[in-house]
């Protein structure tokens, strides 16, 4: 695999290129789903190509092939230094590539039992006494569980001198309950809405014990039958860390890739309200809010040896005490902006060009606990788990819905509430981060339907968290 991406590079060169590289790729997959203890879905399948980027002058150039003989991938390379070449046509200033070190190295995911060496008749019985478990609670009409493995191997290969093998291995999966009455539905899910996803393997299922958690969530999603709506009031928030995670990704992750900031990705999901000239010195939050990207966090979904322009995994402030000190970036666009490359551009294929992602973009942890948090809080909403999702295509103005909540009154939970909702203007709202809970509390969540670009790429990304609480929030419906 090795020579096949070798070959693609030196088609591209041939070519004309300035710069190339190559990955060489074999993936295979595996997702089972089980609803109502009945088996809906067993889909495995494996797929392997090369793909290569080609750069010249202002442009890159990018073409795959399934073919894995050294003439198609030397072809393929050809092609890329040809796409790139046209591009080029269009004036632009020569592309610089930041300077990163030149590599030979392996990196194989830690983990202690390859998820496809367990037996799918293990995985599909577990998942079917979940469902089975849920469907013993009144008032459930629908009871899901499903669980997804992936497996990795690429051999990159760059004009500089790269070769890198990396095999990443990723586990995950979860449940749902959805209770239904005569004009009420309600759903609850574990361990978060898209469930949890880790890098490692069977260990992660195992860790997080769906068949101890199933009874809970099914009778959590009968409760909220009959539970009271959310108020509609400005009041304080506590998020739970899923929900906190995924506030994370959409406000913070997305407004802070370089890519959007500087204008070259402006379809699907948007630009950014950033303005590259105010790193430094904008105002993102309060001084609790201290963010990182850190593709080194073991176990966490968006954790590699290294990226795919052969960049080392490495950790990166983004945000500290509130100030936003930096980007998600490539070579290219770390050079345009005079940054550090940080190791944070992966394609979801050999077929799809590499782009910036969100490796692990996580809140640090605080010093507090979601007790202490309650404790201290006189009224309040807590809110938990990811229903519904909504923000501009700036990362700016958002609403978000979650599955289930609960008053805080003189320090205390109350009364459960559902169909809880909240909304803000991001620099408003992390500026409102009053308290956050410690490391005992600090998950690494998974989210491993990332979509950006066009054709879209799927990414996984980690989003670490603890429950936190945010002043002057408004909750429930608007007015």
């Amino acid at each position: 695999m090795f020579d096949l991406a070798t070959a693609a590079v030196e088609g591209a060169l041939a070519a004309g290129a300035t710069y190339a590289d190559a990955r060489s790729m074999l993936r295979r997959d595996e997702a089972i789903d089980v609803l109502n203890a009945r088996v809906q879905r067993v889909d495995r399948s494996e797929s392997a190509g090369v793909g290569v980027r080609a750069l010249i002058g202002s442009s890159w150039g990018f073409y795959a092939v399934a073919d894995l003989d050294h003439a198609s991938a030397r072809d393929a390379g050809a092609m890329a230094a040809a796409i790139a070449k046209a591009s080029a046509e269009v004036p632009g200033t020569p592309m610089p590539l930041a300077d990163v070190p030149v590599t030979e190295d392996t990196y194989v995911t830690p983990h202690v039992e390859p998820p496809f060496d367990v037996p799918l008749s293990e995985k599909v019985d577990m998942l079917i006494g979940v469902t089975e478990t849920m469907l013993e609670v009144e008032g459930i009409a629908l009871a899901r569980g499903s669980l997804q493995f992936w497996e990795s191997d690429t051999w990159f290969v760059s004009s500089q001198g790269h070769r890198i093998h990396q095999k990443i291995i990723e586990s995950g999966g979860g449940f749902d309950a959805t209770a239904i009455a005569e004009s009420e539905t309600q759903r609850r899910s574990y361990p978060q809405s898209f469930g949890q996803f880790e890098t490692g393997g069977y260990e992660v299922i195992r860790r997080w014990d769906f068949p101890g958690n199933a009874y809970r969530i099914a009778v959590e999603a009968s409760q909220l039958l009959t539970a009271a709506d959310c108020p509609s009031l400005e009041t304080s928030l506590i998020l739970e860390s899923s929900q906190l995670a995924l506030q994370i990704h959409e406000s913070v992750g997305h407004a802070i890739e370089l890519d959007r900031i500087l204008g070259w990705e402006a379809a699907f999901a948007g630009t950014s309200h950033l303005e590259l000239s105010k790193l430094g010195s904008h105002r993102y939050g309060s001084g609790l809010m201290n963010i990182t990207a850190d593709a080194t966090i073991p176990g966490a979904l968006g954790t590699f040896g290294y990226d795919d322009e052969g960049t080392p995994a490495q950790r990166v402030s983004m945000v500290d005490e509130g100030i936003w000190v930096g980007v998600l970036s490539g070579r290219d666009s770390a050079a345009v902006a005079g940054v550090a490359p940080g190791g944070m551009v992966r394609g979801d294929s050999y077929a799809r060009l590499p782009m910036v992602r969100m490796t692990n973009v996580g809140l640090l942890a605080g010093d507090s606990s979601l007790e202490e948090i309650i404790a201290e809080t006189s009224r309040g909403i807590y809110m938990a788990t990811n229903r519904s999702w909504s923000i501009d295509d700036k990362r700016l103005n958002f609403q978000f819905g979650c599955e289930i909540a609960w008053e805080v009154e003189n320090g205390k939970l109350g009364r459960m509430l559902k169909n809880p909702t909240y909304t803000g203007i991001t620099p408003v709202f992390w500026g409102g981060l009053d308290m956050l809970a410690g490391g005992d509390e600090w998950v690494h969540w998974g989210t491993p339907n990332c979509g950006k670009g066009q054709p879209m790429q799927v990414a996984h990304t980690g989003h670490s968290a603890a429950p936190g609480r945010f002043s002057n929030v408004r909750v429930g419906v608007l007015g």
